[in-house]
């Protein structure tokens, strides 16, 4: 069984979402929460099986090669802990759209399953070409998503969404064609230990750039994300926020370090100032927001600037801090849209005046809304803090001026997701139809509860987040050390040292934390 568990995690919702079209609404659902249910079982089997200081790549499947591209499925650390998060997403979703989608039940449910083998594939993939017909097929039942279910402008929102994304992967692909020739293979793990020609690597770096910057998003291309987020239904709000988004970061830690460490270190002014711009700028923008889901989505896009500048610390805190914050963003931003989708299911507006005053008849909504808007801003003892010390306490060691610029980003986000609360949850209950609101559902609660389990439990032992990506990140940072940019750090202290030499003790260093 154990051989082939990612093959059958990605056909068991395949083959529900194609019986989903031939049966009832309520079938469909049944079928679906079933299929992601038995996904989510066999990803905990996947984490209890998986050997920690093990061999790097496990459960390695490869059933040959299929003309262009071989069938070859493998996962690390980073690749367990991103498809877990998907995993535990998905039946949360279904739940959320239980009684929320009422209109082509059977193909709404096909749609997110389909979604969720497209998402543990990406992960999973260890051929070149693979990975990219995961990675891009994903587009496509999140553009049915949006441009079906979603709201008013559905339509606008989904092509957007569509053709950013699908620009940006088409230089993608075409690096890829040269990387094949160059290198005469399209196996991933062979490929990390390639050394491209450092004049080529600047330009494949961009085309990698230009597609993984753009599923971030970073800015300014992160445009798309507000649109996409406000008319996609709840469930689609918190699949995007909580796994497609992560794909980017996985591309920059699977593909841009590792395969072109020299480029990576030239370009990193390049990510460090977008994401300095993304952190204060899309803070600002969310402080001013009326709309709810679109306060959330600019959040999103601060959090993820945390991540890229984690990334490119070349250093074990660094990483292991983007990871943590990938995660962590995943279920603390799915959580917040799902409270927002709690209060929109009763009033049918996401607009925040409206509200007001729901600590009163929604206590048990208050609560977790709370919980989960302190998880965000980086309350210690929450998933949110941990990730976000790490990541910038690895970027101080290379920048403190950009340590500096994205901390700011934390003290604003405080102040537009606590302004969202008080807003939101405090004050006076004036309005009627507000008075009129139920509190939550059992089904409500058991949608939130394991989310803001998960969270506090990442919050309290992070350690078993860490601990099966920790060799992963010590190989990558080993890839990356003869490259590793000088920080303005070690400028300061007057040891501008060759970028081995003070790439090598800090691995060994870093390991004892």
């Amino acid at each position: 069984m154990s051989g082939h568990l990612l093959s059958i995690m990605l056909a068991i919702p395949a083959i529900a979402a194609i019986a989903c079209l031939f049966v009832s609404a309520n079938t469909a659902r049944w079928l679906a929460l079933g299929a992601t249910l038995i996904d989510l079982a066999l990803g905990i089997s996947l984490w209890a099986q998986f050997d920690i200081g093990g061999s790097q790549w496990q459960f390695v499947e490869d059933a040959g090669s299929l003309g262009v591209f071989s069938w070859k499925l493998g996962i690390d650390g980073f690749a367990l802990m991103l498809i877990m998060l998907s995993v535990f997403l998905m039946p949360i979703c279904i739940g959320a759209s239980w009684s929320a989608i009422t209109k082509r039940v059977p193909e709404y449910m096909a749609a997110f399953l389909i979604t969720e083998v497209l998402m543990i594939g990406t992960f999973a993939a260890q051929d070149l070409f693979l990975f990219y017909i995961f990675f891009e097929a994903g587009l496509i039942p999140m553009y049915l998503i949006i441009g079906i279910w979603g709201g008013v402008n559905r339509i606008y929102a989904s092509y957007k969404f569509f053709l950013y994304t699908l620009l940006g992967s088409l230089l993608m692909l075409i690096a890829m064609l040269w990387m094949v020739q160059e290198s005469g293979t399209t196996d991933i793990p062979t490929l990390l230990n390639y050394d491209f020609p450092v004049q080529a690597q600047t330009w494949l770096w961009l085309a990698f750039f230009a597609s993984f910057a753009v599923k971030m998003p970073m800015w300014p291309v992160h445009t798309w994300l507000p649109d996409a987020h406000v008319q996609a239904p709840t469930a689609g709000s918190v699949i995007l926020a909580g796994v497609l988004l992560k794909l980017g970061g996985y591309g920059f830690l699977r593909f841009s370090l590792p395969m072109f460490p020299e480029a990576s270190a030239q370009l990193v002014w390049l990510v460090f100032g977008l994401s300095a711009v993304a952190v204060i700028y899309t803070s600002l923008v969310a402080l001013v927001q009326s709309d709810m889901k679109k306060l959330i989505a600019y959040s999103s896009v601060a959090h993820m600037a945390i991540v890229t500048i984690g990334l490119f610390a070349f250093n074990q805190q660094g990483i292991e801090g983007a990871m943590i914050v990938m995660l962590s963003h995943g279920l603390v931003s799915g959580a917040l849209f799902l409270c927002v989708g709690v209060i929109y299911d009763r009033l049918h507006t996401r607009e925040i005046d409206r509200y007001g005053g729901l600590a009163i008849n929604m206590p048990k909504y208050a609560l977790f809304f709370m919980l989960f808007t302190m998880a965000s801003v980086g309350l210690p003892g929450t998933s949110g803090f941990v990730g976000e010390f790490l990541s910038l306490a690895g970027t101080y060691k290379v920048s403190t001026t950009i340590t500096l610029l994205c901390t700011t980003g934390i003290i604003l986000g405080a102040a537009y997701m606590l302004y969202l609360y008080r807003r939101v949850v405090f004050g006076d209950l004036t309005k009627d139809d507000v008075r009129a609101m139920p509190d939550m559902s059992l089904r409500e609660i058991a949608l939130l509860a394991p989310i803001a389990a998960v969270v506090l439990w990442m919050g309290v032992y992070p350690e078993s987040f860490i601990a099966p990506m920790r060799g992963d990140v010590q190989t990558l940072v080993a890839r990356v050390a003869r490259a590793t940019p000088p920080g303005d750090s070690q400028l300061k202290l007057g040891k501008p040292a060759p970028a081995a030499a003070h790439g090598a003790p800090n691995t060994a260093h870093e390991g004892a934390h």
